[in-house]
């Protein structure tokens, strides 16, 4: 009896989406799961970190891991997997880009930690205790991950093979990925499993986009009653679409939100940010310089906008300066 592929999934800093995102594959999960051999699904069943470090070099033929690398254990493991793996595939913006939860690269680790520990209303900890890398509890020594100073995407740790992007990625493209896997039908190492072009380029609302795009101030969608039909730029509502990869079938648009950018850029775009800020000044329609600051100020959170799904796999990365004494 010919054996099965063999495919491994993996869990590091993530909201639980990308996880859910297979469930979401339904009957064709059942597909899939005949087809293949699960070795290593920590979330799902009850597997061991023995069971996958006795397994021999490259015996695993893809892993498909999500979420970011923020702990000294998430990239243990990303190294073991990719050792013991064919194939590793990003899963989703966290891994791909280093998602929402690279936005904390624009703080200091330190700072994090006392927000989270000592300074939420919600939190009770008179003691003002944080997470120690080691503790001695009853006289045993006990250590727990350390944490990183910066939050990282996959392939800053260990060289990835592909990426399936989005937040979630759609149970399309997981079942494509996997069908590639099981069909032998790669394609060039490094292929972003998605599409080429931008998702203007098939959004439903391309025909109401006009030739030429002028914006005088930007509205947060609670400011106006917009248009469902209407491209959300030309009703002054920043929509990512121009500056990021399509092929997520427009879920967010066909919800009536914008676009935020989760697919990343698209192949040509090194930086997602950068380009999202240069498409949006481009369409300002003000000169005057305290008009043209009003306009500017009128984006809420700009760092957090252009870069909320790529900002660890930016070309800045994240903070720029120490924590001031």
């Amino acid at each position: 009896m010919t054996e099965k592929p063999k495919i491994a999934l993996y869990w590091c800093s993530s909201c639980g989406g990308c996880e859910e995102s297979v469930i979401d594959l339904a009957e064709d999960l059942l597909t899939v799961a005949a087809a293949v051999d699960i070795v290593f699904w920590p979330v799902a069943l009850d597997f061991k970190y023995k069971d996958v470090v006795a397994m021999n070099d490259g015996e695993i033929t893809a892993t498909l891991i999500n979420g970011a690398i923020r702990t000294g254990e998430q990239e243990h493991m990303a190294k073991i997997m990719r050792k013991k793996s064919k194939l590793l595939i990003a899963h989703g913006s966290c891994a791909h880009l280093g998602g929402v939860v690279g936005l904390a690269n624009f703080y200091q680790r330190e700072d994090l930690l006392s927000r989270l520990y000592q300074e939420v209303p919600t939190t009770n900890n008179p003691q003002g205790i944080l997470p120690q890398h080691e503790t001695i509890e009853s006289g045993r020594k006990i250590k727990l991950p350390d944490i990183h100073d910066t939050v990282k995407a996959l392939d800053q740790v260990v060289e990835v093979d592909y990426y399936i992007p989005g937040c979630p990625p759609t149970p399309e493209l997981i079942k494509e990925a996997m069908m590639m896997v099981l069909e032998n039908r790669l394609p060039p190492r490094g292929t972003v499993l998605a599409g080429k072009k931008a998702l203007c380029d098939t959004c439903p609302r391309i025909d109401s986009k006009p030739d030429k795009l002028r914006i005088k101030k930007f509205k947060r969608i609670y400011e106006t009653e917009w248009d469902p039909e209407k491209c959300f730029l030309d009703e002054g509502i920043i929509c990512l679409g121009p500056a990021t990869r399509g092929g997520c079938n427009a879920r967010c648009i066909n919800a009536n939100m914008p676009c935020r950018g989760c697919f990343g850029p698209t192949d040509n775009v090194r930086d997602q940010g950068a380009k999202s800020s240069s498409f949006l000044a481009s369409i300002i329609d003000v000169t005057d310089k305290e008009a043209l600051k009003k306009t500017a100020d009128s984006i809420p959170d700009p760092g957090g906008l252009f870069y909320r799904y790529g900002l660890a796999s930016s070309i800045l990365k994240g903070k720029l300066t120490p924590k001031s004494s």
